[in-house]
């Protein structure tokens, strides 16, 4: 091989070496770039996990109201087994249960005695109740009629102040008994004083208040500071027609559990 031969050998050599550089320079870019897609694809992703756990806040949020959650797994329920506040184990929203104590001591002081016989009742429990007094009305054949029977006193699934843990029923599930005796010293006690706790009674006397939906129940009471930012949250989030999942559930809309029912309480 002559020189200049020789030469031009060692020139295509270094051009071919570098073809072999830039390629490989192009598949470490490529690689680098993909990383960084990656990377950005990940924290895309991320950020949207995020936002949907931001979001979860609110279906969480949603389920409480709906009493489609497992409360046994939130902080704010205290699941009370105690005999000296509840008759049966139950749970309860943790502030308006130390607000409930608070008010029970005080009662007592004037020989008032408090129990809360009812706490929370989760969509299944309050599907149960409905259904067997849906079945049991079978004879009412019109089910608007059949519906708004149950509703003097039992609230659809779904729509019950007592999914919030907010709401409680005290001694008795009869308003005869706060009539009279007893009952009437208790009845007259919350009257004057439940409200520095926080607890209103929700249903009151129709003819009185001009409130719809439920008749009145002396024994209900709900911890207002609470429940009204969970009626506020239920007013922007639910519709008539999201209340489903048990028998005769087309009628809530033939009723409209939301205005008449949901909206149909006391917050004086």
């Amino acid at each position: 091989m002559t020189a200049k031969q020789l030469k031009t050998a060692i020139a295509n050599n270094l051009i071919y070496m570098k073809k072999i550089t830039l390629y490989f320079c192009l598949i470490i870019i490529s690689i680098g770039c993909n990383k960084n897609l990656e990377s950005k694809t990940y924290l895309t992703i991320k950020t949207n996990a995020l936002y949907i756990n931001k979001e979860s806040n609110n279906f969480d949020t949603l389920n409480l109201i709906t009493g489609k959650i497992n409360y046994k797994n939130l902080k704010q329920f205290n699941w009370i087994t105690d005999t000296k506040f509840v008759s049966k184990p139950m749970f309860i929203d943790v502030e308006s249960f130390d607000q409930f104590k608070k008010m029970q001591t005080e009662a007592k002081k004037v020989g008032v005695n408090l129990k809360i016989i009812s706490g929370v009742r989760s969509f299944e429990d309050q599907k149960s109740i409905w259904e067997r007094k849906w079945l049991d009305r079978n004879h009412i054949k019109d089910e608007k009629d059949r519906a708004l029977d149950i509703l003097k006193y039992s609230s659809m699934p779904m729509t019950s102040r007592h999914h919030w843990g907010t709401d409680i029923d005290i001694n008795s599930l009869n308003n005869k008994y706060f009539s009279q005796g007893e009952g009437l010293k208790v009845y007259n006690w919350l009257n004057e004083n439940a409200n520095q706790y926080g607890f209103h009674q929700v249903y009151t006397n129709k003819k009185i208040t001009n409130r719809t939906g439920y008749e009145e129940e002396k024994w209900h009471w709900s911890y207002l500071p609470k429940a009204k930012k969970y009626l506020d949250f239920y007013n922007k989030n639910l519709t008539n027609t999201e209340i489903k999942g048990f028998l005769g559930s087309d009628q809530a809309q033939q009723v409209d559990m939301l205005k008449n029912y949901v909206n149909g309480v006391s917050t004086n």
